[in-house]
């Protein structure tokens, strides 16, 4: 009887530690995005903001707060409590951003903990239609024996600039950098043959693309876009490590207890594997991801790590 007692004592904390757990979410969740209503980022937060919702029952509220490269909304979810009821629908410059900025308040490394990278939308190295060239090969080439070609980016410090970059290290091109305000310029006088390439990203470029008003000659990510199956990667193209990639993952504040980790991530990849999600994205020459919450940390860490010797390269500081 004695010992009968003394087994139920010693599972009454285990009993009462369960059940202290709150259920979640308890209340309504926010999504912050750090770029406008109507983008890629955004199109991404609803959609599977949509499908969290039918799944927990609860809302799950997209909140839009653009600016400064998205830093804003990263700040304010770095800042929150790490309940598990403010996420960040982040965007890859999240880890190119603290050599961009002077001053951030949070850590692309160490303020959040990753819960999946749900989609990848690579990016399409494109030259206008009227020059003479078809592969990467030829395009180094003529930069080589011309003396230089002439780039567009929608400014100094930005991912299209960044990538144009990092193909002019690993390849020695000569490129003359001109900065837009931004895609919509660089994209009307890449079409209109007044600068000779660009590097895009496959969801904005791909209706012209498809329509030959420019000239796609190289994908950089990981396999070919089943919207442009004929095109090569880079690595195909014999540039491996030639990576532009505008991806959009689920992010929560450090410290958020792992059951609710686990949660969001087995929510979350199911969202974007959702048939209407996937096809939507996939339509927009997206790649559906919704890897593990160490996979996803994993890769923050290397592309930081691979922005510092980029910008250490460069050898300035961009403010």
């Amino acid at each position: 009887m004695q010992r009968r007692h003394f087994l139920l004592a010693a599972m009454a904390p285990l009993a009462f530690g369960s059940a202290a757990a709150p259920a979640y979410p308890g209340r309504p969740v926010r999504i912050i995005v750090g770029y406008s209503a109507g983008g890629p980022t955004d199109q991404v937060a609803r959609m599977v903001a949509a499908k969290l919702q039918e799944r927990f029952g609860q809302a799950f509220i997209v909140e839009n707060r653009a600016g400064v490269g998205s830093n804003i909304a990263s700040e304010a979810v770095a800042a929150a409590p790490a309940d598990g009821h403010t996420l960040l629908l982040a965007a890859a410059p999240i880890t190119m951003n603290r050599f961009v900025y002077q001053g951030q308040k949070f850590d692309a490394e160490k303020s959040f903990d990753p819960i999946s990278k749900l989609s990848s939308a690579p990016g399409v190295l494109a030259v206008r239609p009227g020059l003479a060239v078809n592969t990467v090969a030829e395009l180094i080439a003529l930069a080589k024996s011309s003396g230089g070609i002439s780039y567009g980016s929608t400014g100094l410090g930005g991912s299209q600039h960044m990538a144009a970059e990092l193909l002019q290290r690993l390849t020695g091109m000569a490129l003359t950098h001109v900065p837009y305000k931004g895609a919509s310029g660089v994209l009307s006088d890449l079409i209109a043959g007044h600068i000779d390439m660009a590097f895009m990203t496959a969801t904005s470029a791909m209706p012209n693309l498809q329509a030959g008003k420019i000239k796609p000659l190289a994908i950089a990510g990981p396999r070919r876009l089943s919207g442009l199956p004929q095109v090569p990667t880079f690595a195909e193209s014999g540039l491996p490590d030639m990576v532009s990639d505008s991806w959009n993952g689920l992010l929560a504040p450090a410290g958020t207890p792992a059951r609710i980790i686990s949660q969001l991530h087995e929510a979350a990849v199911a969202a974007i594997n959702a048939p209407d999600v996937k096809d939507k994205l996939q339509s927009q020459g997206a790649l559906v991801i919704g890897n593990s919450p160490q996979e996803f940390r994993d890769e923050i860490r290397q592309e930081v790590a691979a922005w510092a010797a980029q910008f250490k390269h460069l050898g300035r500081a961009l403010q």
